[in-house]
């Protein structure tokens, strides 16, 4: 029988110090998981993502690569538990890359080195400052398209970039544009514009040059077929096609992330709990928002695994 669980996997915004501790210390898969990922990339990820500093995990070159590795950890200990296998797994933005290792899509050095060249070409596009990011809460999506598309002042680049749950958009664009959109959107009856604390404007049209970059990189990378179906970011549907699945990564860093619609998807398919596979309950959040009736259980609770 199919099982009805999907598992997803956050993006940037739910690492923190000593992420997966507890975990690590008593599960020999978890602590593998993480020093595999320090050997791959050269450098100590574990000790940033156990002990920090701060400052060094929250840098988006660090940052993604130990919320990959974390994701993975969680993905590995779920089947060395014997875990069922998900219907469905997905993974918001970043998320989508160990989405990809647990399907059999990416290796996970392959992704450990792509996430963090993905990192550093997301900072080198846009200089520091010059791009930013605000979520707008209690608007209609419509309405926030139209919005950017008025308030996005000549010459520079204003979008919505998020749609993580109903009334629940996050815009990205140059920094001044974000800035001006702000009154606008308060006009139009928005409860809150909320600006992000990011140093880099993801999913809107200033990352299409780290687009290229991470395209030259894919080229070399082996995708292979999905064992479990992946939902994509950039379509809300799954695919079996590996250049499809490349031009999706391309795309994911300056197209929208359509985590409603991907969620959706996933319970018309029949699912029917999801599991989110990292750090925080940032996903939890949104899904209550978008699909009540669906439970989200984190996986940095012991409980939540099959018997040991």
């Amino acid at each position: 029988m199919t099982s009805s669980t999907a598992f997803i996997f956050p993006g940037q915004g739910s690492q923190k110090v000593g992420m997966l501790a507890a975990l690590a210390g008593q599960e020999t898969v978890v602590n593998d998981t993480l020093v595999e990922a320090s050997d791959v990339l050269g450098f100590d990820l574990q000790e940033m993502i156990l002990n920090g500093p701060a400052e060094a995990l929250n840098s988006t070159e660090n940052t993604q690569p130990a919320l990959l590795a974390s994701g993975v950890a969680l993905w590995r200990l779920w089947q060395a538990r014997g875990g069922e296998t998900p219907q469905y797994v997905a993974g918001h933005s970043l998320g989508e890359y160990s989405a990809l290792v647990a399907a059999g899509v990416l290796s996970y050095a392959d992704a450990l080195r792509l996430v963090r060249s993905r990192g550093l070409y997301m900072q080198q596009a846009v200089p520091q400052g010059e791009g930013g990011m605000a979520a707008v809460i209690g608007l209609d999506d419509d309405k926030v398209i139209e919005i950017c598309a008025k308030a996005c002042l000549e010459g520079e680049v204003l979008s919505a970039v998020n749609f993580n749950a109903p009334g629940q958009v996050v815009i990205a664009g140059s920094a001044a544009s974000v800035k001006a959109s702000q009154e606008a959107f308060a006009a139009a009856g928005a409860r809150k514009v909320m600006p992000l604390p990011v140093s880099v404007p993801s999913h809107c049209a200033l990352m299409k040059p780290a687009a290229e970059r991470l395209e030259a990189d894919l080229a070399s990378i082996e995708i292979s077929a999905p064992v479990i179906p992946v939902v994509h970011n950039v379509s809300a549907a799954t695919t079996q096609d590996g250049d499809t699945i490349r031009a999706n990564l391309v795309s994911q860093l300056y197209m929208p992330v359509r985590w409603v619609e991907s969620v959706r998807f996933m319970v018309a398919e029949g699912v029917t709990e999801m599991k989110e596979c990292g750090p925080g309950k940032v996903l939890a959040g949104l899904g209550k928002r978008i699909e009540r009736s669906v439970p989200v259980a984190g996986m940095e609770d012991l409980s939540v695994y099959p018997a040991a």
